[in-house]
């Protein structure tokens, strides 16, 4: 299909209804082996569909578009003794991968040498991708965005890779081990989900080979869209998953159960808990006693570096620092496995400059050497659920960390502004001696660290909103009031009388961490996604100032040009708000619309057939 044909069908009314599958145009490689759940899945499907897919309104989805909305590609990365690593498959086999994106995924899909994973592994990168190739997101993945929380939203600059390695001796090979990774690449930060995948293909792709990966991408390439507060049906070679990805409008620390329905005896559905979380106690028991210290510094975007013996530990290690201050998003870069290969390597390891606000997971014995000189290193051991009390392990210093073998613990010189809270340590250590379950303390935690961030960010909540301008000052006649500018210490003043003591019993210097905080990348990525929301609301209240006006009464009063101007403005606004995902309410935008009807209709004819072309909204 032509470039300008795919454009032509994207661009169709929302009112054509997704095709029915075996009216698609031929795939570019055939599926040799469909599979059970994918025919069943295609069976089932309505050719309308897409309307519960896409809120709102039904799509004309084309081949692959389904896939591409979950996945970008999936490559198989072996070992050659005469090139390395190398990618031997890519699916779709149209999927567009540059020379440098297919050489991070070669060197990141490989554990270290050192790290000797025999077996199966598990394990996750990101990796930037290529500069002057960054498209907008698809306009169905754009509306989903919308409604995401906003440490799920995706990050079009980079890519996340998901990972089965499997090592095993093969003494039929030169190298004496068989060496393979199956990998996923896509966009969504979903590392519950896309580990689960692997899990259930992987084991039987390293059997079966390429015709089993094709149905596999089949399957996916029926997925409905990823749509945010629904239980979705996701059929994978002979199971189903259930599964519900997070809203904005979720009751933060709060996980919506999935409901079973039934389902016919040729599947297996398996409910995820999760499409994103992993698993906070396991990865932060190494450094049990030292929790609230590494949720400073992520909060102030503090370089850290986690060297651990593989790049499970490494990955998990790192995404459970990023999701530790959720629900603010972590703004600066993160690498849940960072290798010497890597294009950032030079970047990130120079001692010309301050290490960067980067958080990056490692395992080759090189980097205790090469990132010395960073501030924080936190070293984890191998990760293993403790049958007993975790012991305290004192904050050591720099100057000790000289190995890759050092001792697991958290070596910096840095001084927390918080009193450590000795109930959640109690609280989790009774919960080890009692036996609880690993998935229980790590709900503990998590809501430990939901509680400490509300408390830290309402007080910033509370300021920021004072900004805003009264409602009443806001005229239809005049362009919208600006938001009155951010002052340092106006909200510095605020928190003796309204600060986090009136929701944490934590005491300490949280005047100091919150000047530290401003300086932080993080404080510049919330402060501008909260400036974008609030001038958005000031042109929706605007908008809505305006259809309180007579407007055909106001055009009576003044001039035709005066009147045409008028038109322009309001048609310009409606594209405005359209354009930029404006918080208006659909009443009013119909509203505004049928004044610019009336105004036009009673102008002169020719003037009325310009108008109504111009601007069209």
């Amino acid at each position: 299909m032509g470039v300008e044909e795919r454009r032509g069908m994207e661009k169709r009314k929302a009112s054509h209804c997704l095709r029915p599958r075996e009216a698609e145009p031929a795939r570019r490689w055939q599926v040799r082996e469909p599979s059970q759940s994918g025919a069943l899945s295609a069976a089932s499907r309505s050719p309308c569909e897409a309307d519960e897919d896409a809120p709102g309104r039904c799509l004309s989805l084309l081949p692959w578009d389904r896939f591409s909305a979950w996945l970008h590609c999936v490559c198989v990365v072996g070992f050659d003794l005469e090139l390395g690593q190398a990618v031997e498959v890519i699916y779709p086999q149209h999927s567009k991968l540059t020379d440098k994106e297919k050489t991070s995924i070669c060197y990141l899909s490989f554990p270290d040498s050192n790290s000797g994973c025999l077996g199966d592994t598990q394990f996750c990168f990101r990796f930037r991708q290529s500069s002057g190739r960054r498209l907008s997101l698809h306009c169905m993945l754009d509306q989903l965005e919308r409604d995401l929380p906003i440490s799920l939203k995706m990050d079009p600059a980079y890519y996340y890779g998901y990972v089965y390695f499997r090592q095993v001796r093969d003494k039929t090979l030169k190298r004496g081990y068989f060496q393979k990774s199956l990998v996923l690449i896509s966009k969504l930060p979903y590392i519950h989900l896309f580990h689960t995948v692997l899990r259930h293909i992987a084991p039987e792709y390293f059997v079966k080979n390429d015709s089993f990966l094709e149905a596999v991408c089949s399957d996916v390439d029926h997925w409905p869209t990823p749509v945010p507060g629904k239980t979705l049906n996701l059929p994978i070679m002979g199971i189903v998953m259930k599964v519900r990805i997070p809203t904005c409008h979720d009751k933060p620390g709060t996980t919506q159960i999935i409901q079973f329905t039934h389902q016919a005896d040729t599947q297996i559905s398996i409910a995820l808990p999760t499409v994103h979380e992993v698993d906070l106690f396991r990865c932060f028991c190494p450094v049990f006693f030292h929790i609230q210290m590494l949720w400073e510094l992520v909060l102030l975007g503090e370089p850290v570096v986690v060297m651990a013996p593989s790049p499970s530990e490494s990955s998990e290690t790192v995404l459970a620092l990023v999701s530790c201050i959720s629900p603010l998003k972590y703004c600066s870069d993160f690498r849940p496995y960072f290798t010497i290969h890597d294009s950032e390597f030079k970047e990130y390891t120079t001692r010309t400059q301050a290490p960067p606000s980067v958080i990056l997971g490692v395992t080759n014995p090189f980097f205790a050497k090469t990132l010395q000189h960073w501030p924080h290193i936190v070293r984890i051991g191998e990760i293993k659920l403790p049958g007993e009390v975790p012991k305290q392990v004192k904050v050591k210093k720099l100057k000790n960390l000289k190995t890759l073998d050092s001792k697991p613990g958290v070596y910096t010189s840095y001084k927390t502004y918080l009193n450590r809270d000795e109930e959640i340590i109690k609280q989790l250590q009774k919960g080890v001696q009692q036996k609880r379950p690993a998935e229980a303390q790590s709900v503990i935690l998590r809501r430990y660290f939901l509680e400490l961030t509300q408390s830290f960010i309402i007080p910033l909540e509370r300021y920021v909103a004072s900004l805003m301008p009264l409602q009443k000052t806001i005229s239809p006649w005049k362009s919208p009031p600006q938001l009155r500018q951010f002052s340092q210490e106006d909200f510095m003043k605020t928190l003796e009388k309204a600060g986090p003591q009136l929701t944490s019993g934590l005491k300490g210097d949280w005047i100091g961490l919150y000047r530290h905080f401003l300086k932080s990348p993080n404080f510049n990525g919330w402060f501008r996604t909260r400036w974008k929301e609030m001038t958005q609301k000031l042109e929706a209240l605007h908008l809505e100032a305006l259809c309180n006006e007579d407007l055909l009464f106001w055009s009576k009063k003044h001039t035709e040009v005066e009147t045409v101007d008028l038109v322009l403005k309001l048609k310009n606004k409606l594209l405005q708000a359209d354009r930029e995902h404006l918080p208006v309410k659909p009443d009013t935008v119909e509203q505004l619309q049928m004044h610019i009807n009336k105004i036009i209709l009673a102008l002169p004819d020719d003037l009325q057939d310009i108008l109504f072309k111009t601007g069209t909204t």
